[in-house]
């Protein structure tokens, strides 16, 4: 089991070049979180959801995604209450107190997903949550130790040197956990190092000599390492290789989810993609894209407070194009109506009006895989023969008023989205639609812009997937390894 001193210490990133290494070496191996807490999630094959984190590590281990890899998924809906998925249905939402006391229900289906795994799989391995020495929610805990211990599971702990302290957030973390929990640990790994290693072995040997614990490598920072993230969208700015043609903006709503739909845009040579933070404008661009939200209704108020409405449709009179995904489809509506608080307070907020189509939230949630053919015209002949496909994760029906056309024709025989009358606005509820090169050249064509194919997102996942398990490979002690997985 990896767990971390930190959040965003590399244990997502660790667990995925390890699968693919093991992967490699004709072992046959799963992931597993047994608790995430996270906006970024995935379907799997059999309509379920998980965090986005177990399916690349699926993928690094050459896998299908399943439930079983996340039983317990909790995406927050405020600061004090998240919806429970427990193997990849929603229970509802709780509160903080009443899933602590939930946590008993939870860890009876942690425990029955991981025998699963274990029974089907040469190695399981597990990544923890957060920091195993958070001394409020060692109570219950089903996501570091409390797992391990019920598991009988070795634990490796990961620190990010990038981030300074490292040797106290090691020592310290060690130093707060129970003796028990002390034995459990096993080594430890050390990532994002950048300079001459040889500068640091002092560091290593007295880390070594305090703890009666060995450094089972050190992993280089691997710079612009593209592998889908499940926690706070980065919103810092990176230079281009080369002069962009089109610039997409993205206001960050308070509860966005699926940012990972904009990756394929971020790696774009020619695409120049801003993330436009809490208070402040939309910059000039060609295009909006109105991300999706685990809250609606609070993140078109957030929308209104930031006045990002009003530079929407000034950005609107200007010529420009904007594009809504899931959640940014239904706040550019009508009306987004909410009769029975599925994502909080019960009640109707009015939507951009920008689209005709009028959203009610219900109880059921909407988890499919499809694809199908893009409807969005950019005026050229590619269009009719293009295809799309992404994932479907809401709760939320949509009625279109009029005869607008929809933005998708899927397999499945239905439509998905619409488009305005003036072709300026469209939206969609699929998630991913960009992770197809042609898709993405069609709809940056809608907006104004002639981009080059580059690679899927797969392709670029895979190509991520394999630098980690190179460092992997190349800095970590395998023999220390290969004894804790008995191989």
């Amino acid at each position: 089991m990896v767990q971390g001193t930190t959040s965003d210490a590399g244990k997502s990133t660790l667990v995925a070049g390890l699968c693919r290494c093991l992967l490699q070496q004709g072992v046959k191996v799963a992931p597993f979180k047994p608790q995430n807490m996270a906006l970024n999630s995935a379907v799997t094959a059999e309509g379920g959801e998980i965090g986005r984190a177990q399916a690349v590590q699926a993928q690094a281990a050459g896998i299908e995604p399943h439930v079983d890899m996340n039983p317990i998924l909790l995406k927050p809906s405020s600061d004090t209450g998240a919806q429970v998925i427990v193997h990849g249905k929603s229970v509802g939402d709780m509160q903080a107190k009443p899933y602590h006391e939930y946590k008993t229900q939870a860890m009876s289906a942690v425990m029955s997903s991981f025998t699963r795994l274990q029974s089907a799989y040469d190695v399981v391995l597990v990544e923890g949550a957060g920091s195993p020495a958070e001394i409020n929610l060692r109570d219950r805990d089903i996501a570091n130790m409390g797992f391990a211990e019920a598991a009988d599971c070795p634990v490796i702990i990961i620190a990010d040197i990038d981030k300074g302290g490292v040797f106290a957030h090691l020592v310290g973390t060690l130093a707060l956990l129970s003796q028990s929990e002390q034995d459990r640990v096993v080594g430890f790994v050390i990532n994002r190092f950048r300079g001459d290693i040889s500068l640091l072995q002092s560091g290593l040997d007295w880390l070594e000599e305090k703890t009666g614990k060995p450094v089972i490598g050190v992993l280089p920072y691997l710079h612009n390492l593209q592998l889908a993230a499940e926690d706070a969208i980065n919103v810092e700015q990176t230079d281009g290789v080369e002069p962009a043609k089109i610039t997409v903006a993205v206001p960050v709503f308070s509860r966005i989810s699926n940012h990972t739909d904009f990756d394929m845009l971020r790696v774009h040579p020619q695409i120049n993609l801003v993330l436009v933070p809490p208070e402040s404008d939309i910059p000039p661009a060609d295009l909006i894209i109105l991300p999706g939200s685990k809250n609606v209704r609070a993140d078109v108020a957030m929308l209104r407070a930031n006045q990002w409405d009003l530079q929407i449709k000034r950005h609107l009179r200007y010529g420009g194009k904007v594009l809504g995904i899931c959640g940014g489809y239904q706040m550019l509506g009508e009306w987004i109506d909410d009769p029975n608080g599925v994502e909080g307070v019960p009640g109707k907020s009015d939507g951009l009006g920008l689209l005709p189509i009028q959203t009610t939230l219900e109880q059921e949630k909407q988890l499919t895989r499809d694809s199908g053919k893009l409807l969005l015209s950019s005026g050229s002949d590619s269009t009719a023969d293009c295809s799309v496909s992404g994932y479907q994760i809401h709760v939320g029906q949509s009625r279109i008023t009029d005869n607008a056309v929809p933005f998708a024709k899927l397999n499945s025989s239905e439509n998905d989205g619409c488009i305005s009358v003036d072709n300026q606005v469209a939206g969609t509820y699929l998630h991913g639609v960009f992770d197809n090169p042609q898709t993405l050249v069609e709809i940056i064509a809608w907006a104004g812009a002639d981009i080059a194919l580059t690679q899927t997102y797969d392709a670029l996942q895979e190509q991520e997937i394999n630098r980690m398990a190179d460092a992997c490979s190349t800095h970590l002690n395998w023999d220390i390894l290969s004894k804790i997985m008995h191989l």
